[in-house]
């Protein structure tokens, strides 16, 4: 007796979890999942971290013991912190502010088209940013001592010496040069960069219209270039609240030089206080202030750029 045909039950035919599109996605997190690793581990950590111990009191070998905000009272008992923060904005001054200038000009110069040897004029420039720090500090260090060669060049001309290594002025100046050295080339291959992205043709319309040397610098390569100015004045600012091993090996050849009122930074004083006095409380409110002064600079220059960009805008129409 032949047997009943049966259906079949239907199968199911939906969408696969893994389609190609999540695949996809999947993929590229997975490439780029090292950086965000070890951004947790080397990044997010520390600060989280530095954040948990200004709140303890802490010598790196026993017991943290929680003593809440005192480790903060720094701001007003210690003026050894206001010392360093004033030295921090002024040798930032100092180093950022001529740089930049000088930076720009050079740039200007090398897209020149007057110029010869440009390309090896890249190369020198580049070169202090790639030069060992200490090794640096220490060539300084020679000229800026009291019979180097900075003070045979001042008595050279008819100056007096001046007290490199302990006089409040001498001691800011000889850092900010060292900055300026290190850094100038370095932003003058980021304008350079910026020079070279602006167009020919709105140079030439200008010289069509009649616009002099001073009046496309002003009108066209100014404000073409304000992203890299933007950019290289946050750098730089972030840099120069961070500034750590120029006043360290310059100040502390004689030993514990390096704490002295004249050069002391941010950086420095809290350097000083973790691994000289043991205060690795106190030192971490150091770095969380540090980091809120970092934050406000920064906002304030993001600020100020918006408002010259709007100024700008608004002369434009």
């Amino acid at each position: 007796m032949q047997q009943p045909v049966t259906a079949s039950p239907a199968v199911k035919t939906g969408k696969p979890f893994l389609t190609e599109r999540r695949l996809s996605s999947l993929m590229a997190y997975l490439f780029i999942s090292p950086f965000f690793l070890l951004f947790a581990v080397f990044g997010l950590y520390p600060i989280l971290f530095t954040i948990y111990l200004s709140f303890y009191k802490w010598d790196a070998l026993g017991p943290m013991k929680y003593v809440g905000f005192k480790n903060y009272d720094l701001i007003t008992s210690d003026p050894t912190f206001w010392i360093s923060f004033l030295n921090t904005l002024l040798i930032g001054l100092m180093g950022t502010v001529p740089q930049l200038l000088v930076a720009l000009v050079l740039a200007v110069l090398l897209n020149s088209a007057m110029t010869r040897f440009k390309k090896g004029f890249r190369i020198l420039f580049f070169m202090p940013n790639i030069t060992s720090i200490v090794a640096v500090t220490l060539v300084f260090s020679t000229f800026f001592g009291n019979n180097g060669m900075g003070n045979w060049l001042l008595d050279l001309i008819g100056f007096d010496p001046v007290a490199w290594g302990s006089g409040f002025w001498g001691v800011k100046i000889a850092i900010a040069t060292m900055i300026m050295w290190r850094w100038t080339g370095y932003n003058a291959i980021i304008y350079l960069s910026g020079l070279q992205s602006i167009p020919t043709d709105l140079y030439e319309a200008a010289k069509i219209d009649g616009a002099n040397k001073r009046q496309q610098l002003v009108f066209i390569t100014l404000p073409l270039l304000k992203p890299f100015i933007i950019f290289t004045v946050l750098m730089s600012t972030i840099g120069g609240l961070q500034l750590f091993t120029e006043p360290y090996v310059y100040l502390g050849q004689s030993g514990t030089g390096s704490t002295r009122e004249e050069g002391i930074t941010m950086v420095v004083y809290l350097y000083s206080e973790a691994f000289r006095n043991g205060f690795f409380g106190t030192a971490a409110a150091t770095a969380v202030m540090l980091f809120i002064i970092t934050i406000i600079f920064s906002v304030i220059n993001m600020w100020v750029s918006n408002r010259l960009g709007g100024d700008t805008g608004g002369s434009k129409a």
